[in-house]
């Protein structure tokens, strides 16, 4: 077989060719300018020719994979970095931008409509969920994937509830982060597994009191009864010791407990810490 081509152009001459005895072949074809095309050919074999002396009759051009595009942001360029090698590892998964803020995040949607985004929870700057109503203005389609490090529950509940289709711990990335991409981009919600057990905790936690904290609430709770200081807790949830103390008097209430022994034994019964 010969092959002929231009800078933009591969034309190929078809003419007789050794293949074995098959209805079906997949050739490699590589034109005088070095271009390699991948071809699907239909062989048959004339009438009093030798079984090995076959004539390639029709041949088409391999479709492409059509891959899922995503935009990667995190305020780390060596977790970029790395993130983008696991995801793009997949023949179907192309990273087309990516960003190292919230705002950037909403700009680089915007130019590129990705199939999905996977954001960083935490970052310098605006906040993360702050910026998803932005985000989906910006690119109704786009479908968000957060990875983070805060493994708990009242962070997973307000993503879900901001519109994110996808919660994953960084440290599973690895195991995780591609099925959560391809489910995400599929229209379903992905879960952190190790969360589901936590979530459903605290559901049957508010179910037997009847008295229903905010997820806030709940996580302010338990690290009062491991014993954090509210500046300690501030830091924490990277709130203000105020609103700290406020959410401290609204639990108090809530549970009719007057006491920081009162709610750990309360914590402890509910299971939201362990002795």
């Amino acid at each position: 077989m010969t092959a002929s081509g231009s800078d933009s152009t591969t034309r190929l001459r078809p003419t007789s060719i050794n293949l074995p005895s098959l209805a079906s072949s997949r050739l490699t074809l590589v034109s005088s300018t070095g271009a390699i095309l991948e071809v699907c050919g239909k062989v048959r074999k004339p009438p009093g020719a030798a079984a090995s002396s076959l004539s390639l009759v029709e041949s088409e051009v391999e479709s492409p994979v059509e891959k899922l595009t995503l935009v990667l942001v995190d305020d780390h360029a060596v977790v970029r970095s790395a993130l983008k090698v696991l995801l793009e590892s997949e023949p179907d998964l192309e990273v087309v931008a990516e960003a190292g803020t919230a705002d950037d995040a909403i700009r680089y949607v915007g130019g590129h409509k990705p199939d999905v985004l996977v954001l960083d929870l935490n970052m310098p700057g605006r906040p993360s969920l702050e910026a998803i109503p932005d985000i989906q203005a910006a690119s109704p389609e786009t479908k968000i994937v957060i990875l983070t490090m805060r493994n708990e529950p009242a962070f997973a509940r307000q993503a879900l509830r901001a519109g994110v289709t996808g919660y994953v711990l960084k440290e599973a990335a690895d195991t995780e982060l591609v099925l959560a991409v391809r489910r995400a981009a599929a229209g379903d919600t992905y879960l952190q597994p190790s969360l589901y057990q936590h979530l459903a905790d605290k559901d049957r936690a508010e179910g037997r009191t009847g008295r229903t904290l905010s997820d806030r609430e709940v996580e302010v709770m338990r690290l009062i009864a491991l014993g954090h200081t509210n500046a300690e807790i501030a830091d924490q949830l990277f709130l203000s010791v105020r609103t700290v103390e406020s959410h401290r008097a609204s639990i108090q209430k809530k549970l009719d407990l007057g006491s920081r022994a009162e709610l750990v034994r309360y914590a402890l019964d509910q299971g939201l810490i362990s002795a």
